[in-house]
């Protein structure tokens, strides 16, 4: 007996519990994006894009006529304005002195671009002949290295080794051995 009011409490309970439950909130639903609807350009392709100016480039100063510019080549050779580079006995070693002509050898051809130079190796008549084409061809590149160093193309410097074949001073002395080992500089093209 006892058991049915209880039974019944725990039911009314139970029911009163789930009516005061709140009810879940809807879920809204994605809407579906508007339908566009084709405009009159939409066949027409996209209009071009600006175009750009493109700048326009300076030409180079014009060198002004210069005493060494306008004569040939034979002419500028045969009175060179480039410095000869003399080498100590039995050396391709390029000292003080020869990088002071050296400097002002790079200064003359940075001013003409586009000559091209012969860089002529040579040595004095005592030693073999194969001695002294090799040691004139390690004079030559000695000199070439130390110009293309200053920032000279080395597409615009050739070297070539005469050995003892074409002495500077026919002389048998020191004094003339000195000024056959050398480089010479010679302009093959402008």
């Amino acid at each position: 007996m006892h058991r049915q009011p209880l039974l019944f409490m725990t039911v009314l309970m139970l029911a009163a519990a789930a009516g005061c439950k709140k009810p879940a909130p809807p879920i809204a639903r994605p809407t579906p994006p508007p339908v566009a609807t084709p405009s009159p350009d939409a066949n027409r392709p996209p209009a071009p894009p600006t175009p750009v100016s493109e700048p326009r480039p300076v030409p180079p100063e014009p060198i002004a006529e210069d005493p060494i510019s306008g004569r040939d080549i034979g002419d500028i050779n045969k009175n060179s304005p480039f410095q000869p580079v003399f080498f100590a006995l039995d050396s391709s070693e390029v000292d003080t002195t020869a990088q002071q002509a050296l400097n002002a050898n790079a200064e003359i051809m940075k001013k003409y671009p586009t000559w091209v130079i012969s860089v002529e190796g040579h040595a004095d008549e005592r030693g073999t002949a194969e001695y002294n084409l090799a040691l004139g061809e390690r004079r030559a590149m000695s000199a070439r290295t130390y110009l293309v160093s200053l920032g000279i193309s080395g597409d615009r410097l050739r070297t070539v080794s005469y050995g003892k074949e074409f002495p500077f001073d026919p002389g048998h002395d020191e004094a003339a051995w000195a000024k056959n080992r050398r480089a010479q500089f010679v302009l093959t093209s402008k």
